[in-house]
């Protein structure tokens, strides 16, 4: 299983990539392989902002709906596009063209409180 370095983790198995003011976020690499292939993500938060903890969206795998998690509060921007013909990116890509959203980050402070790659491959037992 793949733990990039770089990047932030939340215990409901969504990943944070911060650049500047912004962030995008996925699903991991592990929940991928837990869900099973993905067959649709379901976003409809453009615009909206979303406060840490609360539902953004729906990702379907072929045996079970999760709702995705926001890690941290902020304003989503984009969705991204890629996945309504090609959902089957967050399994094969995970952390880079199988990316959901990209935020604007609404509380910076709040990356701080995520977990490191470390952490989360402790908390999932890799």
């Amino acid at each position: 299983m793949n733990f990039p370095s770089e990047l932030k983790y939340t215990k409901d198995h969504e990943w944070v990539k911060v650049e500047g003011n912004e962030a995008f976020i996925g699903i991991t690499d592990f929940a991928q392989r837990e869900l099973g292939d993905i067959v649709y993500v379901d976003i409809n938060s453009v615009g909206s902002e979303v406060a840490k903890e609360e539902v953004f969206g729906t990702v379907e795998a072929v045996k079970t709906v999760s709702d995705l998690y926001m890690p941290v509060t902020g304003t989503v921007l984009e969705i991204n596009a890629e996945l309504n013909d090609n959902p089957e990116l967050v399994n094969s890509d995970p952390y880079g063209k199988g990316w959901m959203v990209k935020v604007s980050l609404s509380e910076l402070a709040e990356v701080e409180e995520l977990l490191t790659a470390e952490a989360y491959q402790a908390l999932v037992g890799a």
